[in-house]
């Protein structure tokens, strides 16, 4: 796998909910007698003010969790923020997985544009995701559309977005990518290597021909005509 792993800032706001008017008795909790820390509605760790110790419910939190509960400094930092604050900003590092991207074609039968272009992006993370389709460099706006990003159900994701075109010699197509995993956009220009793909192109640009040359006749025939 040649997935690129980066890392983003994940912010999680937890309130305080007071059980008791003792505060020596206070606990920060959503439902329970903990904080707890959802991730895409998974429980990940949890910070038990009654028993003053972090609690991980994954494997790479129970390790996060041990580390934490060997901290006397992070330990007591967390239980004044129990005792002290109205809210408590938890920070914790996730990865961000690159998007495998790529573009493939499918032809159109009875429509008045001879393609469509699929660009699909598949297996990253975090959800949110842009594709946006260039032509010679200018954003296409119409014939696009686009499917809202899918769980693969492994906390991964995937997006297609369509294009709608008529082939044209010397025409770039190129559909960009912007995700948290990527320092910049990347761009993925269709590349109609094979030889069906590079025949539907021709055969497409000899029937715009064909039909130009035939209305360049028709218009020189009715010009002798006239009188």
């Amino acid at each position: 796998n040649n997935k690129k792993y980066n890392y983003y800032l994940c912010i999680i706001v937890k309130t305080l909910v007071f059980t008791s008017e003792n505060k020596s008795d206070n606990e920060y909790t959503v439902d329970t007698n903990s904080a707890q820390i959802y991730f895409n509605k998974v429980l990940m760790l949890q910070y038990n003010s009654t028993l003053e110790k972090f609690e991980g419910y994954t494997k790479k939190m129970m390790e996060i969790a041990d580390d934490l509960n060997k901290s006397k400094r992070t330990l007591d930092y967390e239980k004044k923020c129990a005792e002290h604050s109205n809210h408590l900003l938890f920070v914790f590092f996730f990865p961000t997985v690159e998007p495998s991207v790529r573009i493939t074609p499918v032809e159109r039968q009875g429509n008045g544009h001879q393609m469509l272009l699929v660009c699909s992006a598949y297996d990253f993370y975090p959800k949110q995701i842009k594709l946006t389709w260039l032509r010679n460099g200018e954003k296409v706006v119409n014939d696009v559309t686009s499917t809202e990003e899918l769980s693969n159900r492994n906390w991964l994701y995937q997006i297609h977005s369509y294009l709608e075109y008529t082939p044209s010699p010397g025409e770039e197509l190129t559909c960009m990518v912007e995700h948290a995993s990527l320092k910049e956009p990347k761009y993925y220009n269709w590349e109609p290597t094979s030889g069906a793909e590079r025949n539907k192109i021709a055969v497409g640009t000899s029937v715009l021909l064909f039909g130009f040359l035939i209305f360049v006749a028709g218009l020189l025939f009715y010009k002798r005509k006239s009188p």
